[in-house]
């Protein structure tokens, strides 16, 4: 879904995906390993085979590539006030990506440096698949509050406002910079995390992490939709990887947006993350005629009120005035739209016997003041599925344009004046 550069895998990750050119030979002349690329939703069959998602493009990946089926997001705290180190550490935390989306260790690698030293890398994803690892950088409101950037944060990395039924959790909300981890193994993402962590130590701590599984909303076209924990298809609408025209108009910032200190997002988009708790217990207890009539679609087929198949045009009149696909349709919105690539969660109980248990929705988009914000206010005053869900963690992220190769980095449009 971004706009990539081809690159052929290394040797390591040939032999990292152990048998996978067997299960590709038929799809790639001669038995070499497809990649799954950044910018194109496309290649089911690397996907399958455990492949790498190419690290380079104009965009970062893990916005519009297919989504994978595991999540470890991370939101961190800035630690240090000097400049030059934090700019390091950006460098080394895209040369450490680079090597593990590819399905390489990080640096000289887990086992076989100096014995009196620790590694380079913790060792945990060895012999793992790279599993499709993508690995999204962003940075949050208050990170330009550093380095003498505050006038540099874009206007589009608006604060979100407090919603109605909001009761956010302040452990979990908010952060200097997020790392979007995504992969087909959670050991994998869980890793990369992980490495991150170890190598900014001392520069910045992680504030807040959230594990996800089951992905509720696809990019990629005629695939099955994913089922949320209540039950019913979710993101029935989502943009698609091949949909470059809507990835343009909706999720890529442009070329003048903004003035011109926010130019080094030209190619970025931003994020908004919501940890969005349910009341499963209460959901449970609800009867299906109910349950159906707060989506406005059935459960069976994930069908519109009045319509036989899941991707039929709906009729909004027919669904009952607050039900949830009627207020969040973008007719509905004067055409807002956003890219959902949310992931479900649980997190043990409460203590009182319920399921911590939900939603964490990723919603990427080209302005937060015209896509997010709109739109939720209009969901948090009528639908009527608050009351079954509560929104307890947020977060908002500027999220920079890609790594274009291997001598970018992560962020050099912001600090590096060349650019």
């Amino acid at each position: 879904m971004t706009e990539t550069q081809g690159s052929n895998p290394s040797r390591r990750s040939l032999i990292g995906w152990g048998g996978a050119g067997l299960a590709l030979g038929a799809a790639a002349a001669g038995g070499a390993v497809a990649m799954a690329k950044a910018g194109d939703d496309v290649d089911p069959v690397a996907a399958e085979a455990g492949g790498a998602v190419e690290f380079h493009g104009a965009h970062q990946a893990g916005i519009a590539t297919p989504v994978q089926d595991r999540l470890h997001f991370a939101a961190f705290d800035v630690k240090t006030e000097d400049r030059e180190e934090f700019v390091q550490l950006l460098k080394d935390w895209t040369a450490a990506a680079r090597r593990m989306t590819a399905g390489k260790p990080v640096g000289e690698g887990a086992y076989g440096g100096l014995a009196e030293a620790p590694p380079d890398d913790t060792g945990e994803a060895l012999g793992l698949k790279p599993s499709r690892l993508t690995l999204t950088l962003g940075f949050g409101p208050s990170f330009f509050e550093h380095f003498g950037l505050r006038n540099r944060r874009p206007a589009a990395l608006a604060d979100l406002p407090q919603f109605p039924g909001d009761n956010l959790d302040r452990s979990r909300t908010g952060g200097d910079l997020c790392v979007q981890a995504c992969a087909d193994d959670p050991q994998v993402a869980v890793h990369a995390i992980r490495n991150l962590a170890r190598i900014g130590f001392g520069k910045v701590a992680i504030r807040w992490s959230q594990l996800g599984f089951g992905k509720t909303s696809s990019t990629t076209p005629d695939a099955q939709t994913p089922r949320n924990l209540m039950g019913f298809k979710d993101g029935t609408r989502n943009i698609a990887g091949t949909e470059t025209d809507r990835l343009k108009k909706f999720v890529w910032v442009g070329e003048g947006d903004g003035g011109a200190e926010d130019a080094w997002m030209t190619g970025g988009s931003y994020l908004v993350a919501r940890r969005i708790r349910m009341n499963i217990e209460t959901w449970d207890r609800t009867s299906l005629q109910e349950q159906e009539d707060v989506f406005g679609r059935d459960k069976r087929e994930g069908a519109p009120v009045g319509k036989a198949k899941e991707h039929d045009e709906p009729f909004l009149k027919a669904m009952k005035p607050d039900a949830h696909v009627r207020l969040a349709h973008p007719d509905s919105n004067d055409g807002i739209t956003i890219l959902r690539r949310g992931y479900s969660f649980t997190d043990g109980t409460d203590g009182l016997g319920r399921l911590d248990a939900g939603l964490f929705f990723l919603a990427y988009q080209r302005d937060v003041r015209k896509g997010f914000i709109p739109l939720q206010r209009r969901l948090s005053a009528h639908d009527a599925l608050n009351e079954y869900i509560q929104h307890v963690g947020s977060a908002v992220f500027a999220i920079p344009p890609g790594v274009r190769d291997s001598g970018d980095w992560w962020g050099r449009t912001l600090f590096s004046k060349e650019a």
